[in-house]
């Protein structure tokens, strides 16, 4: 068995920011809710937002590739994207009136997955797009982060058809790129430049 670690909060959302403003929920990948994200949280927090940190895994994370994929695993998507939905409540329980979503990897599929039931007002995603039997429209304007070999054409191209506003940014840079926790994964050029992209899109979009 791989080794796993043990989060801070298990099964808990991470809050940042101060309640009321436009919310803003951030999704782990299948490494779990490592430490970067509460930096990340932080930051976005600081451009005016109440941020909200799911965790999908149950208190665990994982620092390296035999562990996420156990990870993954043996999540339970049904439970996740009933995770997901509750932090997206979170914000607006609080008072906000729009609430985006910036999902990584496995957390920005279920990102999209969310926004398609009209609970998201703006998606960002992270080396992540739906796949064909996972049909639906999504009512919001998406911003797309695409590693280098990502393949987004055709789901691109559903979004245009479908009328949702579409914006995506390529780098030279494997998945995993924002993931600062993982010296293997991480590309801090190409995360800084995908963060300020997100932090523009979500104020664009949720701010008035």
């Amino acid at each position: 068995m791989s080794e796993l670690v043990d989060i801070p909060s298990p099964g808990w959302p991470l809050e940042f920011g101060v309640p009321g403003r436009a919310g803003v929920v951030i999704v782990h990948d299948e490494y779990g809710r490592l430490p970067y994200l509460e930096s990340y949280g932080t930051a976005l927090a600081a451009q005016g937002f109440h941020v909200v940190v799911p965790d999908l895994f149950d208190g665990k994370a994982a620092v390296q590739e035999a562990g996420a994929a156990e990870l993954v695993a043996r999540v339970d998507e049904g439970f996740a994207q009933a995770t997901l939905d509750d932090a997206i409540g979170f914000p607006r329980a609080a008072g906000a009136t729009r609430v985006g979503v910036i999902g990584l990897g496995l957390g920005g599929r279920l990102a999209l997955r969310a926004a398609q039931s009209g609970a998201a007002d703006a998606v960002v995603t992270y080396y992540a797009t739906l796949g064909d039997d996972e049909g639906g429209i999504i009512p919001c304007p998406v911003m797309l982060h695409r590693a280098a070999g990502d393949e987004f054409d055709a789901f691109v191209s559903r979004l245009k058809e479908h009328g949702t506003p579409v914006t995506q940014h390529s780098y030279s840079a494997a998945p995993g790129f924002a993931n600062a926790t993982v010296a293997e994964l991480v590309d801090p050029q190409a995360a800084a430049l995908a963060f300020a992209r997100s932090v523009y899109f979500m104020q664009a979009q949720l701010l008035d």
